[in-house]
């Protein structure tokens, strides 16, 4: 029995070498991209106001109500200096707003809103263009990308894993 124990023992610890996992992973990637072209635009609302010192009114300038398709439109005050020889201060002013536009018009194919409506607070982004924006993947492992026009980014990657499992 004394002989038969380092065998068993042999036998029940086996190799670890053959229980492992060696794996490999190789991933290339480019991404291209070109930029939208856009349009943001806030309107702006109407006001008037008026304020001053040593003024006589006669009429109160304001604005008439707007519709749909008109914006208000400016009514002018009567104003005098109420002393004369006296001093006075007058300040008037005025904001007319936008009308609602309910449709935009398409993009070119230049990357920019052609004719943009825009309100009183607006910012056109320009499109990006393609030009000879490229990317290429090689057996080599070294991805080429070629530049392109304004608003566009090429990137090239390659992953490299290598994992060992017991």
């Amino acid at each position: 029995m004394k002989k038969l124990l380092p065998v068993i023992a042999l036998v029940l610890c086996g190799s670890t070498a053959s229980a492992g996992e060696i794996r490999s992973t190789i991933v290339d990637s480019v991404q291209l991209t070109v930029d939208a072209p856009g349009v943001q635009s806030t309107r702006i609302g109407s006001q008037y106001s008026v304020s001053g010192t040593n003024i006589n009114v006669t009429t109160l300038g304001g604005m008439t109500v707007g519709s749909a398709t008109a914006p208000p439109t400016l009514t002018d005050g009567t104003y005098a200096i109420n002393t004369n020889g006296q001093a006075f201060n007058f300040s008037e002013s005025s904001t007319v707003g936008d009308v609602a536009v309910t449709s935009q018009t398409s993009l070119s194919s230049g990357g920019r809103v052609d004719t943009p409506n825009i309100y009183g607070n607006s910012m056109q982004y320009q499109g990006g263009t393609p030009g000879s924006l490229a990317g290429t993947l090689s057996p080599t492992g070294v991805a080429t990308v070629t530049a392109g026009g304004a608003g566009t980014s090429a990137i090239g990657q390659r992953t490299v894993e290598l994992s060992v499992f017991q």
